[in-house]
């Protein structure tokens, strides 16, 4: 066993996702508690210079054309060797649509302890979020190495960028009989608003309780010159389109001010809105995980407060 920390990357049409720096940035931290070194996975197919600006002691990169999208079956296969062969103290993975669809099938093929919605992690405990952000949990993982989930925009981007690791080419295990493999991208139809693009945001979450009070939200978006999104269950509910959803599941966007109504903060919600320029929350819970993201707070019912700041503009 080595005390090195395995970072499990991420990239998509050409870039890493924030994500995968992020984890690089505490691993930094983690490999320096254990006095070991930080090694980044990268997998692709003619994605090697995506290495290039990887804060890391080394990469291993796993070159193969059954590894130029992501492949579940793939990609666990791939990485599991790494991790048998190598025997990292500790493995991040992000706790993204990539990455759970990873983790718990790592977990079983290196026979190690997987901790998922990691929020926080140091040599001594890892902190988790439960029902939605509501609750921490510290915990301590039994035996000397374990697989962590973490949660996109758990930390900062900005430390896992630096540049000059090694990059070493490592030999791919056999990929020809996978079950499963990549045909196409089925990119989302476009909607009447492209929510990325929107310099404002009047975000809409399960607090407007119908659809029929959606126009309430729609005014002060109107009034803002901006458009109006949601979270998931909006969308689930069909009261908005898909290309109006924020989030894992839904689409990442960076506006100059997102209006969060009525949101609670799932932790899948926060990865598509984290990195706006000012954050406002209207929630009535003031325990609501989205005023540990939030710039300004109001603790007041949404009927109430939206349209008298709308009246107000």
């Amino acid at each position: 066993m080595s005390n090195n920390i395995f970072v499990i990357t991420e990239h998509l049409k050409g870039q890493v996702d924030d994500v995968s720096y992020e984890m690089l940035g505490k691993a930094k931290e983690l490999a320096a508690s254990y006095g070991g070194q930080v090694i980044a996975v990268l997998l692709g197919s003619g994605a090697k210079s995506l290495a290039d600006d990887f804060a890391a002691d080394k990469v291993l990169y796993a070159g193969h054309p059954q590894l130029a999208e992501f492949n579940p079956e793939g990609y666990c296969k791939t990485i599991a060797g790494l991790v048998n062969s190598h025997e990292p103290k500790a493995v991040l993975v992000a706790y993204s649509s990539q990455g759970v669809d990873i983790a718990a099938a790592l977990s079983v093929e290196c026979d190690l302890p997987l901790v998922a919605y990691v929020s926080n992690l140091n040599a001594e405990s890892i902190t988790s979020q439960l029902y939605g952000g509501k609750m921490s949990v510290e915990s301590k993982v039994e035996g000397e190495r374990y697989i962590a989930a973490v949660l996109p925009g758990a930390f900062p981007a900005d430390a896992g960028k630096g540049g000059g690791a090694t990059v070493e080419e490592v030999a791919v295990p056999e990929l020809d009989g996978l079950k499963v493999r990549f045909k196409h991208l089925i990119e989302p139809e476009g909607g009447d608003v492209d929510i990325t693009q929107q310099k404002v945001l009047v975000s809409v979450g399960r607090g407007i309780q119908n659809e029929d009070n959606l126009p309430i939200v729609q005014e002060l978006a109107d009034k803002l010159g901006g458009a109006l999104s949601s979270s998931r269950p909006i969308v689930d509910s069909k009261w908005l389109p898909k290309t109006r959803q924020v989030g894992k599941s839904g689409l990442k966007v960076k506006p100059k001010v997102y209006i969060a109504v009525g949101i609670s903060g799932a932790p899948e919600h926060i990865e598509g809105m984290k990195d706006a320029e000012c954050i406002i929350a209207i929630n009535t819970d003031p325990n609501a995980p989205i005023f540990d993201y939030a710039h300004y707070g109001v603790t007041e019912d949404l009927f109430d407060v939206v349209p008298a700041l709308t009246e107000k503009l």
